[in-house]
Protein backbone atom coordinates (compact mmCIF):
# COMPACT_ATOMS: atom_id res chain seq x y z
CA UNK A 1 0.00 0.00 0.00
CA UNK A 2 3.16 2.46 1.02
CA UNK A 3 4.51 1.77 -2.64
CA UNK A 4 2.71 4.58 -4.72
CA UNK A 5 3.21 7.24 -1.40
CA UNK A 6 7.16 6.35 -1.25
CA UNK A 7 7.33 6.61 -4.63
CA UNK A 8 6.02 10.27 -4.71
CA UNK A 9 7.59 11.37 -1.73
CA UNK A 10 11.31 9.78 -1.99
CA UNK A 11 10.94 9.33 -6.02
CA UNK A 12 11.85 5.58 -5.82
CA UNK A 13 10.58 2.67 -4.24
CA UNK A 14 14.17 0.61 -3.96
CA UNK A 15 16.82 1.31 -1.66
CA UNK A 16 17.57 2.55 1.85
CA UNK A 17 15.93 6.23 1.47
CA UNK A 18 12.41 4.39 0.14
CA UNK A 19 12.69 1.34 2.85
CA UNK A 20 12.98 4.44 5.26
CA UNK A 21 9.07 5.79 4.60
CA UNK A 22 7.57 2.64 5.64
CA UNK A 23 9.52 1.75 7.85
CA UNK A 24 8.55 5.04 9.81
CA UNK A 25 5.18 4.68 8.89
CA UNK A 26 5.09 1.04 10.56
CA UNK A 27 6.98 3.01 13.90
CA UNK A 28 4.81 5.51 14.52
CA UNK A 29 1.87 3.04 15.14
CA UNK A 30 4.14 0.86 17.15
CA UNK A 31 5.27 3.74 18.99
CA UNK A 32 2.18 5.41 19.45
CA UNK A 33 0.81 2.47 20.93
CA UNK A 34 3.37 1.79 23.48
CA UNK A 35 2.90 5.42 24.66
CA UNK A 36 -0.84 5.20 25.00
CA UNK A 37 0.25 1.74 27.20
CA UNK A 38 2.76 4.01 29.18
CA UNK A 39 -0.25 6.52 30.03
CA UNK A 40 -2.75 3.91 30.63
CA UNK A 41 -0.25 2.55 33.54
CA UNK A 42 -0.82 6.42 35.88
CA UNK A 43 -2.49 5.26 38.74
CA UNK A 44 -6.10 7.34 38.68
CA UNK A 45 -5.64 8.22 42.02
CA UNK A 46 -2.72 10.52 40.79
CA UNK A 47 -4.75 12.35 38.94
CA UNK A 48 -7.90 12.61 40.96
CA UNK A 49 -5.71 14.56 43.42
CA UNK A 50 -4.49 16.85 40.93
CA UNK A 51 -7.88 17.84 39.99
CA UNK A 52 -8.88 17.94 43.34
CA UNK A 53 -6.03 20.39 43.92
CA UNK A 54 -7.32 22.96 41.51
CA UNK A 55 -4.67 21.90 38.76
CA UNK A 56 -6.23 22.81 35.27
CA UNK A 57 -5.18 20.52 31.85
CA UNK A 58 -1.96 22.35 31.01
CA UNK A 59 -0.24 21.63 34.80
CA UNK A 60 -1.87 17.75 34.41
CA UNK A 61 -0.49 17.12 31.29
CA UNK A 62 3.11 18.29 32.21
CA UNK A 63 3.22 18.27 35.98
CA UNK A 64 1.39 14.77 36.37
CA UNK A 65 1.18 12.59 33.30
CA UNK A 66 4.29 12.94 32.16
CA UNK A 67 5.91 12.78 35.12
CA UNK A 68 4.36 9.84 35.89
CA UNK A 69 4.59 8.15 32.66
CA UNK A 70 8.34 9.08 31.79
CA UNK A 71 9.85 5.64 32.91
CA UNK A 72 7.60 3.78 30.59
CA UNK A 73 7.92 6.14 27.71
CA UNK A 74 11.77 5.63 27.68
CA UNK A 75 10.87 1.87 28.03
CA UNK A 76 9.03 2.40 24.87
CA UNK A 77 11.06 4.59 23.26
CA UNK A 78 13.80 2.00 23.47
CA UNK A 79 11.31 -0.88 22.49
CA UNK A 80 10.88 1.04 19.14
CA UNK A 81 14.07 2.35 18.81
CA UNK A 82 15.41 -1.58 18.96
CA UNK A 83 12.49 -2.84 16.73
CA UNK A 84 13.56 -0.37 13.66
CA UNK A 85 17.12 -1.39 14.11
CA UNK A 86 16.01 -4.68 13.36
CA UNK A 87 13.29 -3.39 10.94
CA UNK A 88 15.97 -1.94 9.24
CA UNK A 89 18.31 -4.69 8.90
CA UNK A 90 16.00 -6.86 7.55
CA UNK A 91 14.90 -4.22 4.83
CA UNK A 92 18.82 -4.26 4.45
CA UNK A 93 18.68 -8.28 2.79
CA UNK A 94 15.75 -7.48 0.29
CA UNK A 95 17.27 -4.19 -1.05
CA UNK A 96 16.98 -1.86 1.55
CA UNK A 97 20.85 -1.20 2.41
CA UNK A 98 22.49 -0.86 5.39
CA UNK A 99 24.19 -3.34 7.39
CA UNK A 100 21.46 -5.90 6.65
CA UNK A 101 22.81 -5.83 2.79
CA UNK A 102 26.41 -6.27 4.36
CA UNK A 103 25.55 -9.12 5.98
CA UNK A 104 23.44 -10.90 3.00
CA UNK A 105 25.58 -9.80 0.05
CA UNK A 106 29.23 -10.00 1.52
CA UNK A 107 28.82 -12.33 4.51
CA UNK A 108 25.68 -14.80 3.02
CA UNK A 109 26.04 -14.50 -0.47
CA UNK A 110 30.07 -15.15 -0.53
CA UNK A 111 30.82 -17.83 1.91
CA UNK A 112 32.39 -15.57 4.16
CA UNK A 113 30.70 -16.26 7.48
CA UNK A 114 33.13 -14.11 9.75
CA UNK A 115 31.64 -10.97 8.16
CA UNK A 116 27.91 -12.27 8.76
CA UNK A 117 28.69 -12.72 12.41
CA UNK A 118 30.55 -9.88 13.01
CA UNK A 119 27.33 -8.05 12.10
CA UNK A 120 25.27 -10.05 13.76
CA UNK A 121 27.40 -9.35 16.62
CA UNK A 122 28.13 -5.70 16.32
CA UNK A 123 23.98 -5.57 16.48
CA UNK A 124 23.85 -7.15 19.41
CA UNK A 125 26.50 -5.09 20.97
CA UNK A 126 24.37 -1.97 19.80
CA UNK A 127 20.94 -3.24 21.03
CA UNK A 128 22.51 -4.16 24.23
CA UNK A 129 23.85 -0.56 24.44
CA UNK A 130 20.77 0.82 23.83
CA UNK A 131 19.10 -1.27 26.01
CA UNK A 132 21.74 -0.95 29.03
CA UNK A 133 21.74 2.65 28.86
CA UNK A 134 17.71 3.50 28.94
CA UNK A 135 17.28 0.82 31.24
CA UNK A 136 19.27 2.66 33.62
CA UNK A 137 17.20 6.29 33.00
CA UNK A 138 14.10 4.46 33.08
CA UNK A 139 15.24 2.91 36.49
CA UNK A 140 16.76 6.89 37.96
CA UNK A 141 13.17 8.06 37.06
CA UNK A 142 10.73 5.88 38.39
CA UNK A 143 9.29 7.24 41.56
CA UNK A 144 7.95 4.03 42.88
Amino acid sequence: MLVPVTNKSVGSTTGPVAASVPLTVASIAFFARLMEGALAEIDQGVLEVSVAMGANLIEIIFNVLLVEALPGMIRGITVTLISIIGFSVMAGTVGGGGIGDLAIRFGYYRYETDVMFITVALLIIVVQIIQGFREKLAVALTKK
